[in-house]
C-alpha cells in the first residue's frame, strides 16, 4: 500500500508499506531532493495547480493499481527478484512509467520487512556478518547562496553549496559525533560573533543576503571553529557544491557560484587547487558540471582529497562505468531514489568497490533513520551529515549493540591521501 505524506521539502512525498504473511511490516518514505541530476530516475508527480504540480498520488495509483498485484505473494527477503519485477514493469530506462518514487519507496519497504520477517536488525540483513563498519559523520555548517547572489538567470541553485565537517581522527562513532556537535556549536558561536547571524547551533542555517562578498570569508570561520575547538587534523571541510546548478551552458560559465560575477572552468579548478593548499577541505562534492567527466578527472588527480560524483553519476552503474573508465572522481555519493531500486543502487555500490571508489550516502531523499543501517551493512566507511538526530541516535544504538565487533575506520574511511593533504 502506499500514501501521500508531508517532507520536510516544502511538498509531498510518497510513503510505502509492505506487510507479510507473518505480519511484519517495512515502511519507506521517498522524496525529491535539492540538488537533482538531470540523468536521475523520473519521479511521478501530478501536475496541476495542487501542491504547485508536486502531488504524488499519481505515484501512489501505480503503487495500488500496478506493482502491488505484480508483488503480492513474493518473498521480502528476495530482494533481486522484486525489484526485477518493477523494472520489468517500468520497462523505461528511467522510471518513466512507474516513476522512480513509485518503485524506490516499495522496494526499500521490500527491504525492511524482509529484515524483520527474519528477525534481525536491517544492517544484518544487507550486509550479513561484515556489517560493523560506523562511518565518519558530518556535521552540518550552512548551506544557500543567498548570501552573494546565485546562479544564471532562471536557474534554482537547490540552496548550495552547503558545507559540513567530517570528523574523521577517532576511535568510534560516539566520540567522532560528540566532536561535531562540538565544532557545530563553536562554528555557530562564530557566525553570530563575526556575522551577527542568529544562535542557531545545529543544522543547516542560510547565511542573510550581503554577509560576504566570497565563501572564503566562511572558510576561514570553519578553519578557525575546528582549530577553537581542539580538532585541527581530526575534522575537515566537506562541501556540496552541486556546481551543474550554477553553470549556464550557454556561456559555458558557472555564475554566482562562491561569489558573485561568473567563473570560466578553469578558474574553478583553479580555485579549487588553492581551496585545498590553504583550508582543511578533504571532500568536494559534485564540484564541476554533471556533464565533466575530464574535469573531475583533473580534480581528482590533482587535488588528493575525496572528489565526489552526486549528479555526476546518479547512483547509475553506466555513468558510474564512464568515470571510472575516464578517472573521473573517486567516490560515489549513494542516493537510493536516485536510481530506483535498491538493487540497482547496491549493485552500483559494488561496481565503485570494485574499482577502488568510495561510497558517501546521503539521507537527501526521504530514507530517515534507515539511512543508517544501508551505512553500516555496505561498510562505506563514511557517509553526508550523521552526527545527530534520529541518524545519529540509530548509529549510536547499532554501535553499542555491535559492541567489541564494531569498528571505525577513521581517516580510512575517507579517499584522501593524508600526507598530500595541505590548508591548516
Amino acid at each position: 500500500m502506499a500514501r501521500e505524506v508531508f517532507s520536510d521539502r516544502g511538498h509531498p512525498g510518497i510513503e510505502a508499506t509492505v506487510v507479510t504473511e507473518d505480519g511484519s511490516r517495512g515502511t519507506a518514505m521517498v522524496t525529491a531532493g535539492l540538488s537533482v541530476g538531470k540523468h536521475e530516475a523520473q519521479f511521478a508527480y501530478d501536475g496541476g495547480e495542487r501542491w504547485g504540480g508536486l502531488g504524488v498520488m499519481k505515484a501512489v495509483a501505480n503503487v495500488h493499481d500496478i506493482i502491488a498485484p505484480a508483488l503480492r505473494g513474493m518473498d521480502t527477503t528476495r530482494q533481486r527478484e522484486i525489484d526485477g519485477v518493477m523494472i520489468e514493469l517500468d520497462g523505461t530506462p528511467n522510471k518513466s512509467r512507474l516513476g522512480g518514487n513509485a518503485t524506490a519507496s516499495v522496494s526499500a519497504a521490500v527491504l525492511k520487512a524482509g529484515a524483520a520477517s527474519l528477525g534481525i536488525p536491517l544492517y544484518q540483513h544487507i550486509g550479513g556478518v561484515n556489517a560493523c563498519i560506523l562511518p565518519v559523520p558530518c556535521a552540518g555548517a550552512f548551506s544557500g547562496s543567498e548570501r552573494y547572489g546565485g546562479g544564471p538567470p532562471g536557474s534554482s541553485t537547490g540552496d548550495k553549496p552547503s558545507y559540513s565537517f567530517p570528523c574523521y581522527g577517532f576511535d568510534s562513532f560516539l566520540e567522532a559525533s560528540y566532536a561535531g556537535w562540538e565544532i557545530s556549536q563553536e562554528f555557530h558561536r562564530m557566525l553570530t560573533r563575526r556575522f551577527g547571524i542568529g544562535s542557531q547551533t545545529s543544522g543547516y542555517p542560510g547565511i542573510p543576503p550581503g554577509t560576504v562578498g566570497h565563501d572564503s570569508e566562511l572558510w576561514d570561520a570553519m578553519a578557525e571553529a575546528i582549530e577553537n575547538a581542539g580538532y585541527k587534523g581530526r575534522a575537515g571541510i566537506h562541501i556540496d557544491v552541486a556546481a551543474g546548478t550554477y553553470y549556464d551552458g550557454r556561456k559555458d560559465v558557472f555564475t554566482g557560484l562562491f561569489s558573485k560575477g561568473e567563473k570560466g572552468r578553469e578558474e574553478l579548478i583553479g580555485l579549487y587547487r588553492e581551496m585545498v593548499k590553504l583550508y582543511p577541505v578533504v571532500i568536494l562534492e559534485d564540484p564541476l558540471d554533471e556533464e565533466d567527466y575530464e574535469g573531475h578527472a583533473v580534480l581528482a588527480r590533482e587535488l588528493g582529497i575525496e572528489i565526489v560524483g552526486d549528479d555526476l553519476f546518479t547512483t547509475n552503474v553506466r555513468r558510474l562505468q564512464h568515470g571510472i573508465d575516464t578517472g573521473a572522481a573517486n567516490a560515489m555519493l549513494l542516493k537510493v531514489n536516485q536510481v530506483g531500486t535498491i538493487t540497482e543502487a547496491f549493485d552500483a555500490v559494488q561496481v565503485a568497490y570494485r574499482a577502488g571508489y568510495g561510497v558517501m550516502p546521503c539521507s537527501s531523499r526521504g530514507e530517515g533513520a534507515a539511512l543508517a543501517d544501508y551505512v553500516v551493512g555496505l561498510g562505506t566507511g563514511h557517509m553526508r551529515e550523521g552526527v545527530a538526530g534520529p541518524m545519529g541516535n540509530r548509529l549510536l544504538e547499532i554501535e553499542a549493540e555491535l559492541g567489541s565487533r564494531a569498528r571505525f575506520l577513521g581517516k580510512d574511511g575517507l579517499k584522501v591521501k593524508w600526507p598530500e593533504r595541505g590548508g591548516r
